[in-house]
């Protein structure tokens, strides 16, 4: 039953509709009115941002209270908002930690280690870079699927 659920709100889950979303999950409060996303997101008209946000209500992610105001009730990871991680109200890319270990380890080896040119060192350098450099890219291509 919850995969069915996660599918139908990945097939549902885009464009206007997905900025959204991110737009609450990267708000602080969790809970937004209709004037504020419109402005925020830069809609022509209120009610483009009470459509997406009745949709998301259908969805079953937002729930709409007596005065108006929708709140976050359900954080899905579908879809692109799989490589994201939300970290003090902001949405990073989950590589991100990944590629920020490795750079400090990279950087730390010669110091910890005074390099030398023997075989340990290069093929540990190599490798260290290698890592730097895959980690980055991914993190950089999934900064690049945001959907903004």
């Amino acid at each position: 039953m919850e995969k069915d659920h996660d599918k139908i709100v990945e097939s549902e889950l885009r464009g206007v509709t997905l900025r959204v979303y991110w737009h609450i999950l990267g708000s602080k409060n969790r809970s937004v009115g209709v004037r504020p996303v419109q402005r925020a997101l830069g809609l022509s008209s209120p009610s483009v941002a009470m459509h997406h946000l009745e949709k998301l209500r259908m969805l079953g992610l937002l729930e709409k209270d007596l005065t108006g105001e929708y709140h976050l009730i359900e954080h899905v990871k579908v879809g692109v908002l799989r490589d994201f991680v939300g970290v003090l109200g902001v949405l990073l890319p989950r590589y991100l930690f990944y590629s920020t270990m490795f750079t400090v380890m990279l950087v730390l080896y010669p110091i910890f280690y005074p390099p030398t040119f023997s075989t340990h060192n290069i093929v540990a350098l190599i490798f260290g870079g290698s890592a730097v450099l895959v980690s980055w890219t991914e993190t950089y291509r999934a900064w690049r699927l945001r959907p903004f």
